[in-house]
């Protein structure tokens, strides 16, 4: 049996592979905003880090598969902190929760983790 879920319109939101860009897509959107909020640039990041500012172009760009240990080393040169958080998806016809505090894009139905740095 293969591991999925068809919403009433006939979207697949069991794909892994499409689940993980989601999840990456909103971590990077998260730090993209960290930054911004902060008035960062992407080479201040990459100077931060010790790494070229194509290697953070890279991680900004959601289209590589991000670890915890890049989204742990990013957030320690941010002095933040990463959280991810495992809870159970809204129905369709449901906005996502999210918490007033949030930085983060609101994960698609169907994401079945988020991950926010503060």
């Amino acid at each position: 049996m293969a591991w999925g879920r068809t919403n009433k319109a006939g979207a697949d939101h069991g794909d892994p592979q499409a689940a993980g860009g989601r999840l990456a897509r909103q971590a990077t959107a998260s730090l993209a905003g960290l930054l911004a909020e902060r008035g960062m640039t992407r080479k201040d990041l990459a100077d931060r880090m010790g790494v070229s500012p194509g290697r953070v172009s890279q991680i900004l760009s959601g289209g590589e598969n991000l670890t915890l240990r890049s989204l742990a080393a990013v957030a320690e040169c941010l002095d933040a902190q990463v959280e991810i958080v495992f809870s159970d998806a809204p129905a369709p016809h449901e906005p996502a929760r999210t918490r007033p505090d949030a930085q983060h894009a609101t994960a698609p139905a169907g994401t079945y983790a988020h991950s926010r740095l503060h």
